[in-house]
């Protein structure tokens, strides 16, 4: 389903961001992208949402070369993705129904459409008596759920987490990993950066393992790091 083939990224000031990176995803999997801040993650989300392009290498993508796409075609392909961040970043002025239903209206559907999918997936986030609320009247975790709802309202074969549980309390972080797992179990495929240690360990998904720019760890079940843990 996406495939990375011989992946290099490096930036003007001659920072190699990523080294030949060589992966396939397979659909409905779960990966979690690992790595210290500047290991190459973000560029590795970036390029994958094609908001970079690679110095050399191939981005293939449900068969469609990514690196080849023209920018008429980008705003399409993106919407193959479903996209939740750190920092949230919902309207402010729109209520939680009408975040949501802003996704929808992006890709031109119908008000029958909305009407009838923006309660579905509200429900499955658990939102449902919250959908006149406004962001700032929300908690940390109902805003990420609205984000979570927003990503997956247009039915996107691929969701992107970048740190979804970063400004989150533990308990809610562990709320918001079983909404993204549910989602997953559904069918999509989750790919998720995170430094979140305790995530990873407990849900013992695929792990990649990127160290300045180069995959130093590719594990089914794997764990944050392989260090012997000290005591």
């Amino acid at each position: 389903m996406i495939e990375f083939k011989n992946v290099s990224k490096v930036y003007n000031d001659n920072v190699v961001a990523l080294s030949n990176i060589n992966l396939n995803i397979e659909k409905g999997e779960f990966v979690f992208v690992v790595g210290a801040s500047g290991s190459g993650k973000s560029t590795f989300m970036k390029s994958l949402l094609k908001e970079v392009d690679p110095t050399s290498g191939k981005i293939i993508v449900n068969g469609v070369d990514v690196t080849q796409l023209s920018r008429g075609k980008i705003p399409y392909y993106r919407r193959k993705f479903g996209v939740v961040f750190q920092d949230f970043r919902l309207i402010p002025t729109l209520n939680v129904y009408e975040n949501v239903a802003f996704a929808m209206r992006v890709t031109e559907c119908s008000q029958k459409e909305i009407r009838q999918k923006v309660p579905v997936v509200l429900a499955m986030v658990g939102l449902t008596k919250k959908y006149k609320a406004f962001p700032s009247e929300l908690s940390g975790g109902e805003q990420q759920r609205v984000c979570i709802a927003r990503a997956i309202v247009n039915s996107p074969s691929v969701l992107i987490a970048d740190e979804p549980t970063g400004n989150l309390d533990p308990e809610t972080a562990l709320e918001i990993m079983d909404l993204l797992e549910d989602i997953n179990n559904a069918g999509t495929t989750v790919v998720m950066a995170t430094h979140a240690k305790d995530i990873v360990d407990n849900m013992k998904k695929r792990v990649i393992a990127i160290e300045k720019g180069s995959i130093v760890r590719d594990e089914q079940r794997g764990k944050y790091s392989n260090e012997d843990e000290c005591c």
